[in-house]
């Protein structure tokens, strides 16, 4: 239960009055389940997840099943939900993915670059170009279409083969995923290794490079407890979008020191308590990763759900 009156409204200067939480946990938070969630406790997860108040869901990814399993029921999954008033962005590797998210009527899709060598190869089999030249075919029909492309770029500021990851090299995988026509970019700390600091001057060498701060999104791993601290700096330089996952859930099936997503339940706190709106019911948001604890046989790692939850610890549903 939230405690009345809390977090207490204190705005700081210099931070935007809205946010748009883009919520990943049916997807980039499933997927990295060891069993396969059903079908429709998937759908139901979404289903809550609209009720709490959350504009942008991302609900699956047409990859094919040999790669990531967990959701393999793409097409069952999304005509579930497609009725529901949310936007529902769906990830889509290749071609072929795009072809199967149109067919189901999908308007907002997603690519998945990455902004290093060794886990372009690791994600993808191929180098980062020869990535992004498969991705642009994607991209042109999907606009040709009138889809909006959202563009992920993974390993923005460490990578567990190469260490650091030089700014300028980000910024050139970005401008090249915006200038074959992604409508946003999604800025990738996949193994949580960024520091705020790093996050303002990632974000300032983007700007030199006339990457519009607009178009962009952050998504940040609490590998070492930074999420949070990285989240209000990209605030601070003007981003209004931040990916989240509803109970911390997910990780990178491809980067085994990837741990879980920021939570969504401990971002909406700060953002409260900063005065700025983002729509979400807290409570609801809650009660939301309490029940997909219960499913998945775990307490959730959000500690925002372990403080307000007040439920015992769950257990696996048959």
């Amino acid at each position: 239960m939230t405690v009345q009156g809390l977090p207490m409204v204190v705005p700081a200067q210099g931070l935007p009055t809205r946010v748009r939480i883009h919520e990943v946990g049916a997807r980039d938070g499933l997927q990295n389940e060891k069993s396969t969630v059903p079908t429709e406790i998937k759908a139901e997860f979404i289903r809550r997840l609209a009720d709490s108040g959350l504009t942008t869901i991302e609900a699956t990814s047409f990859v094919h099943p040999k790669w990531v399993p967990q959701l393999a029921d793409a097409e069952e999954l999304f005509p579930a939900v497609s009725e529901l008033p949310v936007a529902l962005p769906v990830l889509v590797p290749n071609e072929r993915g795009l072809d199967r998210a149109l067919s189901l009527g999908a308007t907002r899709v997603a690519v998945f670059a990455s902004a290093t060598e060794s886990f372009a190869k690791a994600n993808l089999n191929r180098t980062v170009d020869e990535a992004l030249a498969m991705f642009e075919p994607v991209v042109s029909r999907a606009k040709a279409e009138q889809v909006h492309v959202r563009g992920y770029l993974s390993m923005c500021f460490g990578n567990p083969w190469e260490g650091p990851v030089p700014v300028h090299q980000v910024a050139h995988v970005a401008r090249a995923l915006l200038d074959m026509g992604c409508d946003e970019l999604s800025l990738g700390d996949t193994i949580g290794v960024a520091t705020p600091g790093h996050v303002l001057e990632l974000l300032a060498a983007l700007k030199e490079q006339h990457v519009p701060t607009s178009t962009l999104g952050v998504h940040f791993h609490d590998t070492y407890g930074q999420a949070l601290a990285n989240t209000l700096a990209a605030l601070q330089h003007g981003v209004t979008t931040v990916d989240a996952s509803a109970g911390g859930l997910g990780g990178c099936p491809y980067a085994k020191s990837a741990t879980g997503n920021l939570a969504t339940e401990d971002l909406v706190w700060m953002l409260q308590g900063l005065g700025i709106d983002t729509g979400a019911d807290l409570g609801r948001l809650v009660a939301t990763s309490v029940w997909m604890a219960a499913h998945l046989g775990r307490p959730s790692p959000s500690r925002a759900v372990r403080a307000l939850g007040k439920t015992p610890q769950p257990h696996k549903e048959q």
